[in-house]
C-alpha cells in the first residue's frame, strides 16, 4: 500500500490553535443541564457544570453557509486530507476539576498525530486532536483527546 501521508501533510502534526477563552455562566450551565435531561440539582441550578458541558462552550459560531455538509464548522487547525469521509474514532476526556459559573476557561487544541492503516475497503487515515482547557491560573481543568477516521 502506498502512503497517503505526504511530508507536507505530516508537517501539520504539532500545529496548535490560537487560545479560545470563554466565560462559564450559570444560565449556560442550566440550559445545558435541561437540554441533556439532567436530574441532578447541582446541574439544574447551575452551581456546577455537568460532564460534556465544555464541548459546545468552545464551538465556533458561524453562519450556516460556513458549515460543512454534516453541520460542523470548518476546522482551520487541520490540513487538507486526501480522504474526505470522516467518522468518529474515539473520545477520551480527563476531568481535573469542577467547572463552576464565573470560571474563565481557555482552550487550546493541538493536532497531535496523523497515521494511516489499511481497512477492509482501503486505506484509512486517523488523526488525533488534543484540547487542553485551563483556568485563569493556568491549571488544567480538562484534557480531551478526539480521534477521527477518514476514508
Amino acid at each position: 500500500m502506498s502512503s497517503l501521508l505526504s511530508d507536507e501533510l505530516m508537517s501539520a502534526v504539532g500545529r496548535t490553535s490560537e487560545p479560545h477563552r470563554e466565560i462559564v455562566t450559570r444560565r449556560d450551565i442550566r440550559k445545558y443541564a435541561i437540554a441533556t435531561d439532567s436530574q441532578q440539582a447541582k446541574y439544574l441550578s447551575g452551581d456546577e457544570a455537568p460532564p460534556m458541558f465544555h464541548v459546545s462552550l468552545f464551538w465556533d459560531v458561524v453562519p450556516l453557509a460556513e458549515l460543512t455538509p454534516d453541520g460542523v464548522s470548518i476546522d482551520s487547525l487541520l490540513p487538507t486530507f486526501p480522504l474526505k469521509k470522516a467518522m468518529a474514532g474515539g473520545l477520551k476526556i480527563d476531568y481535573f476539576r469542577t467547572i463552576r459559573p464565573g470560571d474563565w476557561l481557555t482552550a487550546t487544541r493541538t493536532l497531535s498525530a496523523i497515521y494511516e492503516k489499511a481497512g477492509r475497503s482501503g486505506a484509512l487515515i486517523f488523526y488525533e486532536v488534543v484540547m487542553d482547557i485551563v483556568d485563569d491560573e493556568n491549571r488544567l481543568v480538562i484534557r480531551e483527546k478526539t480521534t477521527r477516521i477518514l476514508r
